[in-house]
């Protein structure tokens, strides 16, 4: 993966088993799947071009292993003691040792191969000299190099090997890795910070929950653990959205308000989709007014998603929008935002988000499975054309690709949700959970404390993700007090692990 992480190109490998799915996915509405992606880093029209900015010894730091992991952690089926080669990466240069029980901050990977984090996900490595601490990456099953019977052809055959593919099985991985490193290194006083940023968030959050006596602490960044079984509205996502684009400018939430109503005004007439296509310079000619409608929706969710400073994208396609002549009608300045965000190109394809790479493969069968988040357009009360999510179409639809339904309530069912400040506080510690109020999925987050050590560390202005990402110099001051507060409650809980082991000794 590496620099080719942020391309929506895949390579020829995945062509054979890729050709059934474009097939199936043809025949399969798109609307219930336009549900946004999570992930810390934007991988769309906003992907990062380049990863973040590191010495060359970084590289030299890195180290590469394999665990031998086990493919079934809850069964005792013949079957479930297969193994798979499970990626993991390590970095000893600040580490003080297993004598001195120095701390291990190990970052779990999510919905995408790992190479990518090693350099964007900066929050460990800005930390580690602080702490004195080992870095361990480990990469999420299905994933990079992490996929179980021998290729990612048979892994993504079918429900049956699929089946092995869920959150529950990926941080028992993570146990795993971590119980065999700590061993490995004669670590067993070493406290464990787990940190993941979005699903892997909601990762770290989880497994703070199922496995306190391996990670001392979790920082979940922008993790909607709240956005499954209705706790969260239906609304909320889109809600913030609009509300990102009206505070940037009313007269461009104005505009793509009333846009999706013109789109479908073209698109009714004689040789309205053709009219569409060249107006939008689009790379093939519209199918539906739903197509462009689509890709629009994408657009305007990603830049609010990761409505980054110093750029802040949000208002660039506002600055578009609003810069385009007077004369120039509502399709026009639409037009104008889309080149504003994307550039100058000698077309826009609108099927950008949804060409089938690896982690949209992977991660439509998380949806399809365990990871029904349920957004919608519920109302009028936002930006866009009222679009509710509908369940039973949903399932439905999940049905026709893996012949499998999906579980919509097992996610509140193993690992909680309803009524989270009356039952976490009794039983859970050490979690802080971090959020931008400018990321659409805070909505579906953790925004008060809970108790004094399950703690909610937010910004007005900050987007998905921000927060773990490396820091920079341009830095606004809330976001660099946003870190720093998540690095004092982390030293809090050092502190009092440390008079706990010496107590003890």
């Amino acid at each position: 993966m590496a620099m080719t992480y942020y391309s929506l190109s895949y390579s020829l490998q995945w062509l054979p088993f890729l050709i059934p799915t474009l097939i199936l996915s043809c025949c399969v509405s798109a609307a219930q799947f336009n549900v946004p992606r999570l992930g810390p880093l934007s991988r769309g029209i906003l992907r990062n071009p380049e990863p973040a900015a590191v010495s060359e010894s970084f590289y030299k730091d890195l180290k590469t292993f394999f665990y031998a992991q086990t493919l079934d952690h809850f069964n005792y089926r013949p079957e479930s003691y297969k193994t798979f080669r499970q990626r993991y990466v390590m970095n000893f240069k600040h580490w003080g040792g297993a004598k001195a029980g120095a701390p291990i901050f190990a970052y779990l990977g999510a919905e995408a191969p790992l190479d990518g984090d090693l350099v964007n996900i900066g929050f460990v490595n800005d930390n580690a000299a602080r702490f004195n601490a080992l870095l361990i990456y480990i990469e999420h099953r299905y994933y990079g190099k992490s996929i179980p019977f021998g290729s990612t052809k048979v892994a993504l055959k079918n429900a049956s090997t699929l089946g092995y593919f869920n959150s529950a099985q990926a941080i028992a991985d993570y146990a795993a890795v971590l119980m065999h490193v700590k061993k490995r290194l004669h670590a067993q006083n070493s406290p464990v910070i787990v940190i993941g940023g979005s699903y892997g968030g909601m990762l770290a959050s989880w497994f703070r929950l199922k496995y306190p006596h391996i990670a001392l602490g979790a920082l979940a960044s922008s993790a909607p653990i709240l956005y499954f079984d209705e706790i969260a509205p239906e609304i909320g996502y889109y809600s913030i959205v609009t509300k990102d684009f009206r505070e940037a400018s009313e007269s461009c939430y104005r505009t793509i308000r009333r846009s999706w109503s013109e789109i479908d005004r073209i698109a009714s007439k004689p040789n309205g989709l053709s009219i569409l296509s060249k107006r939008f310079k689009t790379c093939a000619h519209l199918e539906s007014s739903f197509e462009l409608k689509d890709y629009l929706d994408s657009i305007y969710a990603e830049a609010a998603q990761y409505n980054e400073p110093p750029t802040y994208p949000v208002t660039v396609v506002c600055k578009g929008i609003n810069g385009a002549s007077k004369r120039t009608d509502t399709l026009g300045r639409i037009f104008h935002g889309l080149v504003a965000i994307a550039g100058k190109r000698s077309c826009y394809d609108t099927k950008e988000f949804n060409y089938p790479t690896e982690t949209y493969l992977g991660w439509r069968w998380q949806k399809c499975s365990e990871m029904v988040l349920p957004i919608g357009h519920a109302t009028n009360d936002t930006m866009f054309q009222p679009e509710p999510f509908n369940l039973n179409r949903f399932i439905k639809e999940c049905n026709s690709l893996y012949s499998v339904s999906p579980r919509p309530h097992w996610v509140t069912t193993y690992y909680g949700g309803r009524d989270i400040k009356l039952i976490l506080h009794r039983f859970a510690s050490n979690i802080i959970f971090s959020n931008g109020l400018r990321d659409p999925y805070s909505s579906g987050g953790v925004l008060e404390n809970i108790s004094d050590t399950l703690v909610a560390v937010y910004t007005r202005h900050g987007s998905h993700c921000l927060d773990i990402l490396p820091s920079q110099k341009s830095d606004p001051q809330w976001l660099v007090m946003q870190r720093k507060m998540e690095v004092e409650i982390i030293k809090g809980w050092m502190d009092k692990y440390y008079t706990d082991l010496a107590n003890r000794r």
